[in-house]
């Protein structure tokens, strides 16, 4: 267990040996959660006001860090990614515009409402149940402000579940999952874990969040992975097979008749090669131009995104995974804003 994860296990025993009366520990758990939401809350609304007065957006990505590790069956690095992606997008080595020559210092197209304190609600005792809760509520007071999209950073990939629930509630009614991985992330409840990171779209499959749910880079994946995907009518298209189906995926037109299009990006859908800062070290993945192909050409309205499974402390020594990072949030940006 990382460092991380043993602090907030840390804390929570200090309370409890302290004999902290429960009503007392309760009130201090809403107290910070309450605090928590509002952080977000006032945050949103700020970054809301400018780009409405700035006026002409139709929709903003807005950045919400979500530095959540613990549900992850291997490392827990992940939790440390939303800075490092951020100081790599606005790393001077590169310029601000997109590719396709969208601004991103224009708050019209990217604005930033921080990070949810996912370690200070961990340490006073509140558990994963209510913690999702305050990841989708997070989401929602962003979407609150419009035009304002939520940019996810994860984080390992079980907070896709909270944030594609808090988009389908908030949009009223189920959306279509382009999922880029080199798993499924579809186990019933790896290890006994229903919120593990390797089983965040089981949640979202039984929970009707999502009419399609299409899942591009698979190359690790198990029979219970490939039956949990009959079961939900996923469509899985794996890596070995990726040279016949390329057409349809550099091609694909989703979010008619539902509410629009989620994008879920875990980073070790790219080969190693590109992306060795990952916790899954997968070779035989995706190039990074295979995955702009698939964005650049994607025909629907992306309401919401998230990239996830970044572990800087498994990435090289000049950053080069989280300029991958970065260079997948501008695009998304990109897609995202209008």
């Amino acid at each position: 267990m990382s460092y991380i994860g043993r602090k907030g296990i840390h804390y929570f025993q200090k309370l409890n040996a302290a004999n902290v009366a429960s009503g007392l520990l309760e009130k201090g758990q809403n107290r910070v959660v309450d605090a928590s939401l509002t952080l977000i809350r006032e945050r949103a609304k700020l970054k809301g006001e400018l780009v409405r007065a700035v006026g002409g957006a139709v929709a903003s990505a807005s950045l919400l860090g979500v530095p959540l590790g613990h549900n992850s069956s291997f490392l827990q690095g992940p939790a440390f990614a939303p800075p490092r992606i951020r100081e790599a997008i606005w790393c001077g080595s590169t310029n601000s515009a997109t590719e396709e020559g969208k601004e991103l210092n224009d708050p019209r197209i990217l604005t930033d409402v921080g990070d949810v304190p996912v370690q200070e609600i961990r340490d006073c005792g509140v558990d994963d149940d209510r913690l999702m809760n305050v990841i989708s509520e997070s989401v929602k007071l962003v979407m609150e402000e419009e035009p304002l999209r939520p940019l996810v950073l994860g984080g390992d990939h079980s907070i896709s579940f909270p944030v594609v629930r808090a988009v389908s509630e908030k949009l009223g009614g189920p959306i279509d999952i382009l999922h880029l991985d080199a798993h499924p992330d579809i186990y019933h409840a790896f290890e006994g874990n229903k919120y593990s990171h390797a089983s965040s779209f089981a949640r979202i499959m039984e929970g009707g969040y999502a009419r399609r749910l299409l899942q591009v880079g698979i190359r690790s994946i198990t029979s219970e992975g490939r039956e949990q995907g009959k079961r939900f009518g996923v469509e899985q298209y794996e890596m070995r097979t990726f040279s016949r189906d390329r057409h349809f995926l550099e091609n694909l037109k989703l979010g008619e008749g539902v509410k629009g299009v989620y994008i879920s990006i875990d980073v070790d859908c790219l080969d190693p090669a590109f992306a060795p800062g990952v916790s899954h070290i997968e070779p035989g993945g995706l190039s990074f131009r295979d995955v702009l192909n698939i964005l650049h050409n994607l025909q629907g309205d992306v309401v919401a995104a998230d990239v996830v499974e970044f572990n800087p402390q498994r990435d090289t020594v000049d950053g080069m995974t989280a300029m991958v990072a970065a260079k997948l949030v501008r695009e998304l940006t990109a897609k995202i804003s209008k």
